[in-house]
């Protein structure tokens, strides 16, 4: 199987070419491509195929095995792909997802994919929605006991659920324990993304992100335009946001009156390969 390896600010992935090749268990090869010891290492797996709606369609799977619905990172390093390995010329495309279509714009210099800023559509605030359990209609800035702690949480789906939650330190926090139980916590009855956030100013936020199905990783599209979105809801911050990420920043403008969240970023190529499945 001929592969590429790509990153959207450390959030890496293994891209399959699906025009032209054929991955038979998809679930399978995520878990084992992702493997950073006796695979190639990533975050998981993302299948760019064929489309009868849109320019391409991109298929993801986590580390785990597990589809997911949608990549921010992931997307943009998609539209990298098909514009730099010359499956379109467009600097404007459409790429249908689990989560529904998206738009992106690239920004191009020397014939390459420099910049992809991705209309990421309408946020869900809506608990049942994103799906939270809770007796209110939203939950923004509510209370959730976790390890015996109380954490305040914000709930946004983004094509997929987020959890955002306020906290002092976010460099010292250990993720590794506190993440995998808000990924499991029984309210949220699909898991979820749980995004911990410091508010640096009001245009700024720092934060760290633990993502069902594959854990820390370095940085989360779709977790930094909720984290904005959270942020914007909670009057800490104003509609244009810099996302601070481990990996990188992210550019996320929340377009209030159209109801659709932007992003802009980069999107990287590590390496092209060829691997025995």
């Amino acid at each position: 199987m001929k592969f590429t390896k790509m990153h959207g600010i450390g959030n890496d992935y293994v891209y399959v070419n699906c025009l032209q090749e054929k991955v038979e268990d998809p679930n399978a090869v995520a878990k084992f491509v992702s493997d950073r010891h006796f695979g190639i290492g990533s975050d998981g797996l993302i299948l760019i195929k064929p489309s009868d709606v849109a320019d391409f369609e991109m298929d993801m799977y986590n580390s785990d095995g597990s589809q997911g619905a949608m990549c921010g990172n992931g997307i943009r390093c998609v539209a990298k792909y098909v514009y730099d390995y010359g499956l379109t010329d467009k600097t404007q495309i459409s790429i249908n997802t689990k989560s529904g279509m998206k738009y992106l714009d690239l920004t191009v210099e020397d014939g390459k994919v420099t910049l992809v800023k991705v209309n990421m559509g309408a946020p869900d605030v809506i608990a049942r929605n994103i799906p939270i359990v809770s007796d209110k209609e939203q939950v923004i800035n509510e209370p959730i006991e976790v390890d015996g702690k109380v954490y305040h949480m914000t709930g946004v789906s983004m094509g997929n659920p987020h959890a955002v939650v306020y906290i002092d330190d976010v460099k010292g926090l250990d993720i590794e324990k506190i993440g995998p139980k808000f990924e499991n916590h029984p309210v949220f009855p699909d898991r979820v993304n749980t995004e911990f956030c410091k508010v640096l100013d009001d245009h700024t936020v720092e934060m760290r992100v633990w993502e069902r199905g594959a854990g820390e990783t370095l940085a989360c599209g779709t977790g930094a335009c909720a984290v904005a979105v959270s942020s914007i809801l909670n009057g800490y911050t104003k509609e244009e946001v810099t996302i601070k990420l481990l990996g990188g920043d992210l550019k996320i403008f929340w377009d209030r009156r159209e109801n659709l969240v932007y992003m802009t970023g980069p999107a990287t190529v590590v390496f092209d390969g060829e691997i025995d499945l």
